[in-house]
């Protein structure tokens, strides 16, 4: 296919949420030290306070995903307006697997939608049994995540742009219609708007440690030592930040798994950006866009299912754990009230489980979405 439409090939040259106590001491002491003003964005060694000029754009080399733990699937593309001005396209990947052999298919598609700092390997447990019940599964790397295209300026990824590499790859570019959407952390800040703006492609939700924020919250000290840590940790890698994340121990091939596309810091930019983009204040970005959403969603009758974990934590250990300053907000409990559609749903707990549900309990939560997929036929 041309840059206009799936485009499968790899023939173009190569260009939060924490809780293990060994988790980096910049984090803790961020959070120890009362520091919560962010600092400003570098670039090239320099604070930086207008967007570059140009777009430049990173993609990894295909020999960092060769022999990845447990993730056999094979890569697919669709190209994105980068959203520049210039008519630049960017590169987004994605994973499609259909059922085949013996398997029927149920005539049902399920996007899974990833956050920071994972990219699609965080659904290499959760895509398989999915694909057994007969279902389509589709999951697509983020723009600056996974085998996507990585702008190298923090400044080219904002919000809106976000949302819009995200609407295009999905509807315009594989044309999804009456979508299962299984949505995690900065999966849920983007496809819940998603859903808002085009309720009528969507079948059913699955949302699992996420929300959409509007400014209008108190996020709590424990969000703001997350982005001290995010903005200072040298090195700021995904797979120890994903370990942070989760009850289980991670071997190694698989957080090197997580590390894959971010070869080196000048990859990270996305990664580093995600947390400055949501809206915290009524000033905002974001604000006023996910208030509309929200306005929206209240409306909604769209089956709308939470299955969260049981320790969702937002930052490294924070030295007193008993301090009520650090507490985390339940969001899903603020999603079961506002959204109709959530209303008499089978709401679950997932026990044992970090705020990387997949990781720890991917076969699970790929039970509960075919459970409430056939509930809601």
């Amino acid at each position: 296919m041309t840059a206009d439409g799936p485009d499968d090939r790899d023939d173009a040259p190569a260009p939060a949420f924490l809780t293990r106590r060994h988790m980096l001491g910049v984090g803790t002491a961020a959070a120890a030290s009362g520091l919560l003003r962010f600092p400003p964005p570098v670039h090239n060694g320099q604070p930086q306070s207008a967007p570059d000029p140009h777009m430049k754009v990173l993609r990894t080399p295909e020999s960092r995903f060769r022999n990845l733990a447990d993730y056999p699937f094979e890569p697919r593309y669709v190209h994105v307006d980068a959203g520049d001005g210039t008519g630049a396209r960017l590169r987004m990947h994605y994973v499609d697997e259909r059922p085949a052999g013996a398997v029927k298919p149920s005539g049902q598609t399920i996007l899974l939608l990833h956050g920071q700092p994972s990219w699609s390997y965080l659904y290499r447990h959760v895509i398989p049994p999915l694909v057994a019940a007969g279902h389509r599964c589709i999951a697509p790397d983020l723009i600056g995540f996974g085998r996507s295209d990585k702008p190298a300026s923090r400044f080219a990824y904002t919000y809106q742009r976000h949302v819009d590499w995200l609407r295009e790859a999905v509807f315009e570019r594989l044309g999804l219609l009456d979508v299962t959407m299984v949505c995690h952390d900065w999966g849920g800040l983007l496809g819940l708007r998603l859903l808002a703006e085009h309720p009528g492609r969507f079948r059913r939700v699955v949302a699992t440690n996420t929300y959409l924020p509007t400014g209008d919250q108190d996020v709590g000290r424990a969000f703001h030592a997350w982005t001290q840590y995010s903005q200072r940790a040298d090195p700021f890698d995904a797979g120890t930040v994903v370990e942070a994340g989760t009850i289980s121990e991670l071997s190694p091939a698989v957080k090197a798994g997580y590390d894959a596309p971010f070869p080196d810091e000048t990859y990270r930019q996305g990664a580093r950006q995600f947390p400055l983009l949501v809206p915290i204040t009524a000033w905002d970005e974001a604000t006023v866009p996910n208030r509309n959403a929200w306005a929206v969603l209240q409306t909604l009758s769209v089956p709308f299912l939470c299955a969260f974990s049981d320790h969702v934590i937002l930052l490294p250990q924070a030295p007193n754990t008993d301090d009520p300053s650090y507490a985390v907000p339940q969001p899903d409990q603020w999603l079961r009230e506002r959204i109709p559609g959530a209303q008499g749903q089978p709401h679950t707990t997932i026990a044992d489980a970090g705020h990387f549900v997949q990781e720890d309990r991917g076969p699970e939560l790929a039970a509960i979405v075919n459970r409430f997929i056939e509930s809601t036929r």
